[in-house]
């Protein structure tokens, strides 16, 4: 399974990713020392999981990130969001 995800931090700025796993994966955005999440890591965190997606492939996973990421309107994104309600982020 693969994930389209949004992110939110507390300044209201959204980041749109993918991954196949979507814990391991928010983990590492509010991870300091972690190097591979340079947009989350410019802007403060935390990141909380605003809304997310699944796919059974990569390939559609990334197809809709980037219809996601090609919206430049704020109000969509959470048209987007609130169409579906906050995602509580699951817990162990």
């Amino acid at each position: 399974m693969f994930y389209v995800y949004i992110l939110q931090n507390p300044a209201g700025r959204f980041y749109i990713g993918h991954s196949n796993d979507l814990d391991r994966r928010i983990s590492q955005h509010n991870d300091p020392h972690y190097t591979g999440t340079r947009t989350t890591k410019r802007f403060p965190g935390p990141w909380t999981l605003v809304y997310h997606e699944e796919y059974r492939t990569r390939s559609e996973a990334m197809k809709r990130e980037k219809q996601l990421k090609h919206i430049r309107n704020r109000e969509v994104i959470q048209k987007i969001i609130s169409s579906a309600g906050r995602v509580p982020r699951p817990r162990d």
